[in-house]
């Protein structure tokens, strides 16, 4: 039998995550296969039932729409419900037990932890499980306030409340207040998806536009900060930052960080 790991989510035919990791398991030399599995949310528990009996599975990453949900079918032997409030990824543990972890905080942090952010305002577009991650973050480093764009604002405040993060929800649509970060945890601007329509003029010329979507890489977004000389971050940091933690949980070896521009190169076709 193969080891094997794997993402899921619906829809998954976007998703660079097999690209990522068989780079890596290539690159190392570990025989070891990465698979995407499109799983609808009907199908979530029959999916973890199935891996539950299956030796050679060593766990998955979890995308769009199941990182709240994935959390009624796995153990959460680390709170993370407490905590984030939503996984991305499951393991088999050493007992067989299918344990539940979130690497998204960590994915979302790296490449922005030079960044002084204490007392500082961010804005936050959307309210789902990348949201959760990313609010997370920001209240281990000390963030000042937070204003969520969201369809639900009602959601979005209850989002910020059970951070203890200060701040306000507003509608999406609503202008922008002069932030010093600005970040899109939403599928909009992804393909497929709505467009993000956001006036960037009230940012200050030293504000971070960070994206995570990475399909496209340039999204509408990052195109209209860098034309305003903005700092960005795109989609591809954070994934290859979650994915890395993820990679050592699943096969137990440091992916090869180094070869991270060859890693992008190869992302970006």
């Amino acid at each position: 039998m193969t080891p094997y790991a794997e993402v899921i989510g619906d829809p998954i035919a976007h998703s660079k995550s097999p690209l990522i990791h068989g780079f890596w398991l290539q690159a190392l030399g570990i025989h070891a296969e990465y698979r995407a599995m499109h799983v609808t949310p009907e199908g979530l528990a029959g999916y973890f039932d199935a891996r539950r009996a299956d030796p050679a599975w060593r766990g998955t990453n979890i995308t769009i729409p199941h990182k709240q949900a994935a959390l009624d079918h796995v153990e959460d032997r680390g709170d993370v419900r407490g905590s984030i409030g939503a996984i991305n990824t499951v393991v088999r543990a050493g007992d067989g037990a299918l344990i539940g972890t979130n690497t998204d905080a960590g994915g979302f942090y790296a490449p922005i932890a030079g960044l002084d952010l204490e007392g500082r305002h961010a804005v936050v577009i959307g309210a789902g499980g990348g949201a959760r991650a990313i609010l997370f973050a920001l209240s281990k480093v000390g963030i000042g306030r937070v204003t969520i764009l969201n369809r639900n604002v009602l959601k979005a405040a209850a989002l910020l409340s059970s951070f203890g993060i200060k701040g306000d929800a507003v509608p999406l649509g609503s202008p922008l207040p002069p932030a010093d970060l600005l970040v899109n945890a939403s599928a909009l601007g992804m393909v497929g998806q709505p467009p993000l329509d956001l006036d960037l003029a009230p940012l200050p010329a030293d504000a971070v536009v960070y994206d995570i979507v990475y399909t496209p890489l340039e999204t509408p977004l990052l195109a209209q900060a860098r034309a305003r000389a903005l700092d960005t971050v795109d989609g591809l940091d954070m994934l290859i930052g979650q994915a890395a933690l993820a990679f050592e949980l699943f096969f137990e070896a440091e992916p090869p960080r180094e070869r991270d521009d060859e890693l992008r190169d190869l992302l970006a076709k």
